[in-house]
């Protein structure tokens, strides 16, 4: 049979602080630790990969005979975000961390967006998504401008409301800024943020948020593995991550719960290839807002879905779960991802099961072991461990 990995990602699963995190403010954070203690909190099938036995991880209980094998990855990146995460998760290390703007964006870049798209802009500050058209939606309505604001990460988000702009129109205006952010400017992602309601009070962001990343600047996982004949499809958020590069098909979803039953339905379909899958609901959803309940409840749902994928799992299928980054939602310093390192956890009948694999340098080990077991030559970043894992 056709050998297929299904690489999925729990955004923000961060499982304790790199040694480096006080310089990203982030000393201390853990995750996996802040959620694993909740009494929503459920992973019986996450432990029996070896979720518990990996190196560093002290809550929990280690399986004595787990049906996985196991590492603790650490970023070799200079970053924490989404963006660097996944590109490395992909095979591609970035030396220099994406530009930030925690003073707001300069004036220069301002006038040269509104010239180029004939709105406005108000706010320009670091804020949160939810509070920002809480307190600019009403003059956003009344005046036409649109809401443009950043976080800690290297973002530039604009909201507007679908009633004043129409999502279409959002997402043109997305574009044109996607083209003026490059360079010194060119932060990981453009969002659009589109909202609706008419006072301050019912303001709700709507689900077609939509995302448009910077081109990866080099080759990664999916380049190498589409070039080399593989099917490469990215499910969630990956065509955004990856601008849409080696990306061979794209299903979007609305969360987690749906991106679950796509990765699920995929068992079904003939490819041989790499399904990549992001779920973002950790992150976006619980981690950010620092909701340890709902991250618990997310968590939970997630490892009970795992015991029918991985029954229904071909003989030649190989299951991959990781992480990008942290955000650890019970660290209240911040609301920001968390400098931490990521679960690697491997599955399938090809697999040694057991392995213990230590901590391992860059997320990149994992390309260069998908690209391994696909029979994929490749020159990414990071060491490959199949040679280690394989039966």
């Amino acid at each position: 049979m056709a050998k297929r990995v299904f690489l999925i990602v729990l955004d923000s699963f961060g499982i304790g602080a790199e040694p480096d995190a006080e310089k990203f403010g982030d000393a201390g954070t853990n995750t996996l630790a802040a959620v694993a203690g909740h009494p929503a909190f459920r992973g019986e099938n996450m432990a029996k990969l070896g979720l518990f036995n990996i190196d560093g991880v002290t809550c929990g209980t280690p399986c004595k005979q787990p049906v996985g094998s196991f590492a603790r990855l650490r970023e070799a990146s200079a970053g924490k975000d989404t963006t660097i995460g996944h590109w490395e998760i992909a095979g591609m290390v970035s030396a220099e961390p994406l530009p930030t703007f925690p003073d707001g964006f300069p004036k220069e870049l301002l006038d040269e967006f509104t010239a180029k798209t004939g709105y406005q802009v108000l706010c320009n500050k670091p804020y949160s998504g939810t509070q920002v058209i809480r307190d600019y939606g009403e003059e956003h309505l009344r005046t036409g401008a649109l809401i443009v604001y950043t976080s800690a990460d290297s973002v530039f988000q604009i909201a507007a409301n679908e009633a004043l702009v129409p999502v279409k129109k959002l997402y043109e205006i997305c574009e044109q800024a996607r083209e003026l952010l490059k360079g010194k400017y060119g932060v990981g992602r453009v969002i659009a943020r589109p909202f609706v309601g008419d006072k301050a009070d019912n303001f709700t962001r709507t689900s077609r948020r939509h995302d448009y990343s910077l081109l990866p600047p080099k080759e990664t996982m999916l380049d190498v593995l589409q070039k080399a004949g593989r099917t490469t499809i990215g499910v969630g958020k990956i065509h955004d991550i990856f601008a849409g590069k080696g990306v061979g098909e794209t299903i979007r979803t609305s969360g987690n719960t749906e991106g679950m039953k796509v990765t699920l339905d995929l068992l079904d379909r003939d490819f041989e290839g790499l399904a990549f899958v992001n779920l973002v609901d950790f992150d976006m959803l619980y981690g950010h807002r620092r909701d340890i309940k709902g991250y618990a409840e997310a968590l939970a749902e997630f490892d009970g879905w795992l015991p029918g994928f991985m029954e229904k799992m071909g003989p030649d299928d190989v299951l991959m779960i990781t992480a990008d980054h942290g955000c650890d939602p019970a660290y209240t310093k911040t609301t920001d991802h968390t400098r931490e390192y990521v679960p690697y956890l491997v599955y399938g009948n090809s697999i040694r099961p057991g392995v213990d694999l230590g901590t391992r340098y860059c997320f990149g080990t994992i390309a260069n072991t998908v690209c391994e077991y696909l029979g994929v030559d490749t020159c990414l970043d990071g060491c490959g461990v199949m040679h280690e894992l394989a039966r």
